[in-house]
């Protein structure tokens, strides 16, 4: 069966077989394009190597001049939580994890920020600052090494740094993880 088509007054004969084998070349190129193209999607922007599954964040030492006892801890385990519940990646401890996070907190100290009329600070600033390396044995294995994150939160100069030292880190802890997070994962 031959079928004939007419544009403008250029005439398209072709066979019946011959639709059918452009049909099927059609289909496969779509079938290969859209298996070349693909789409990392995430709700909270964070993009993960398809193969990647682990992830070994190792304590996050202190070797700032002036510390907090239990600030390694609550950031080593805010950075894994983060990471637990905003990827399907798990946490070991072996050396050859997909995903390595090492690091420490370099600075943690108190200043006055803000000074009256009569030279006593009306505010002080508590800041945090943490160096890390995050090494990536999968995909790209875009990482970075020395990487330095700080955060700082003020408070009245009325209050002793004593005082306002636990509401304070309970502001500048996350803020902390979500910078890391985001400069690993969303590269920001």
């Amino acid at each position: 069966m031959i079928k004939n088509f007419m544009f403008s007054k250029y005439p398209l004969t072709f066979t019946t077989s011959m639709a059918k084998f452009s049909r099927i070349w059609l289909l496969l190129g779509l079938i290969f394009i859209i298996d070349a193209c693909s789409i990392k999607y995430s709700l909270t922007g964070a993009s993960i190597d398809n193969d990647a599954k682990t992830v070994n964040v190792h304590f996050i030492e202190n070797r700032a001049p002036l510390n907090n006892p239990t600030l390694s801890q609550r950031i080593t385990e805010g950075l894994r939580q983060k990471i637990m519940s905003q990827t399907r990646l798990t946490q070991t401890n072996e050396a050859n994890a997909d995903y390595d996070f090492k690091g420490a907190i370099t600075g943690y100290s108190f200043s006055s920020v803000a000074v009256t009329d009569v030279d006593k600070p009306a505010n002080a600033r508590l800041t945090v600052t943490v160096t890390i390396t995050f090494a990536k044995r999968i995909g790209d294995k875009k990482g970075f090494s020395n990487q330095t994150f700080s955060r700082s939160e003020d408070f009245p100069a009325t209050q002793t740094p004593s005082e306002a030292e636990p509401r304070l880190l309970e502001k500048i802890i996350p803020q902390l993880v979500d910078d890391i997070f985001n400069r690993a994962f969303a590269n920001w």
